[in-house]
């Protein structure tokens, strides 16, 4: 992910399940020029992963994407973050089961708001799920950031069975499917 400081830059936030695997996959995205794993959506202020695990909190484990919308676009950021995790599970991604892992897009324009709208619009009409989708697209709201050790996560702990039987194919789903918007420089 290229730090730069840049104006035009943009921010979104999107909640698809474990933080971890979300993480892993937009860091591998052309344009992403930071990417912080944390909580939002939730009630309780500056909340830590074990307040966030016990699901009380109102918390999503999120990422908060900051991206250059010249290299790529807010809608495909959605196409990424729906074909990337399963948005029709309500509270739930695999055996990660909680309000903590709900799909949520947490819009920060009123246009984000529209995009995410149109998108799961377009996708529940072109019947892209066999299930209806359950994503939530809601305001943005206080983002708290997690602790260290959660950030980059898939990169520093990629040997880890998690990471492997669960983020690996996430990775490789990306690969396959968006190998154009693949950033060249290796995370």
């Amino acid at each position: 992910m290229d730090k730069q400081n840049n104006s035009n830059l943009e921010t979104a936030i999107l909640a698809g399940g474990c933080f971890w695997c979300t993480e892993a996959v937009f860091q591998r995205l052309k344009g992403v020029h930071e990417i912080v794993s944390g909580y939002t959506g939730g009630t309780i202020k500056n909340p830590a992963y074990r307040e966030i695990c016990t699901g009380r909190t109102g918390h999503a484990e999120a990422i908060k994407i900051t991206f250059d919308p010249k290299e790529i676009s807010y809608q495909e950021l959605l196409e990424v973050f729906f074909a990337t995790h399963d948005p029709t599970t309500l509270n739930r991604q695999g055996n990660d089961v909680g309000t903590q892992y709900r799909s949520e897009i947490f819009y920060t324009t009123p246009a984000q708001k529209d995009q995410a709208q149109s998108f799961i619009s377009l996708l529940e009409k072109e019947k892209v799920f066999t299930a209806p989708i359950v994503t939530v697209v809601s305001g943005e709201k206080p983002f708290y950031k997690a602790e260290e050790d959660h950030q980059n996560y898939y990169n520093e702990h990629g040997s880890q069975p998690y990471c492997q039987f669960i983020i690996d194919p996430k990775i490789k789903k990306l690969t396959s499917k968006f190998a154009d918007k693949l950033n060249t420089v290796t995370k």
